[in-house]
């Protein structure tokens, strides 16, 4: 799956920046350094290059006009969800042709497990 994610040159960082802002919606710098165990020093260059490669953009804080809230831009969201959409067909495929009907039934029933055990 990692061959179809095609992450081009974004770095394990970056990327991480990136799903937290998706995942926890907008955030500061700082709140960025901090989820990511770095210091805002070590954050600012991260931002810089996801916002300078259009990923990433800002707006003052509505709460806190001192505050410079990151988010991810339109683009970004649909190139996410356009790489997942490449990765979820490709997966399917591949199941589909490597797997017989049972042995695709045993999947789905580990997946299952699997996501119990992540929720509890």
């Amino acid at each position: 799956m990692r061959e179809q994610a095609h992450v081009g040159e974004l770095t394990p960082s970056q990327t991480s920046v990136l799903l937290q802002l998706e995942s926890h919606g907008p955030a500061t710098t700082s709140h960025l350094a901090r989820s990511q165990g770095i210091r805002p020093q070590s954050m600012a260059p991260i931002v810089t290059a996801l916002t300078d490669a259009g990923f990433i953009g800002s707006q003052p804080d509505p709460s806190d006009g001192r505050q410079i809230l990151l988010s991810l831009t339109d683009a970004c969201r649909r190139q996410i969800r356009e790489g997942r959409a490449a990765r979820q067909d490709w997966l399917t495929r591949a199941l589909q042709s490597r797997f017989s009907a049972q042995e695709q039934a045993e999947l789905t029933r580990t997946v299952a497990l699997l996501r119990r055990l992540v929720d509890e």
